[in-house]
């Protein structure tokens, strides 16, 4: 990769863009709304998680324009000794900037940022039918140790 490549904290005025990655997919595609301007939902979902101190929203930005976003929550616990856990979330590279490597270097940029953060422990979540992902992420180091449930509310 020879261009340019800025991890960063994501600002309202990428939204439309990190919108668009999340619905880039059979998945995201029924559950995004990529109507411009940008839902007042995801303005409200933007305003909390930037308020957070526990949640950063990132971009990966090459030559200036956001090419990969994802979302790291840092979650404070009483097992495992009162540690703290990262939680990375929504990860997505652009259709056009994926196979050279930039999912590798955004995962290894968030694990760095819970380190940095004194987390004991990264986790994240897939869908089941995301087997491409299952093998990128087993591929680098992550175990599928758990089963997840999710319920609609």
């Amino acid at each position: 990769m020879t261009s340019e490549l800025i991890f960063r904290r994501a600002t309202a005025s990428d939204l439309s863009a990190i919108v668009a990655l999340l619905a880039d997919d059979a998945l995201g595609r029924v559950r995004e709304d990529t109507r411009l301007p940008v839902s007042d939902s995801y303005l409200r979902a933007f305003e909390t998680i930037d308020a957070d101190p526990n949640q950063f929203l990132a971009v990966a930005e090459i030559d200036g324009r956001v090419a990969g976003t994802l979302q790291l929550t840092f979650i404070a616990g009483i097992s495992r000794q009162g540690a703290w856990r990262g939680q990375i979330e929504a990860v997505r590279v652009s259709t056009d900037r994926r196979g050279i490597g930039l999912g590798a270097r955004m995962i290894e940029w968030a694990i760095g940022q819970c380190r940095a953060r004194n987390c004991d422990l990264v986790q994240l979540t897939t869908d089941k039918s995301r087997t491409d992902a299952h093998r990128f992420y087993e591929k680098l180091g992550f175990k599928a140790s758990h089963i997840g449930y999710k319920l609609k509310v």
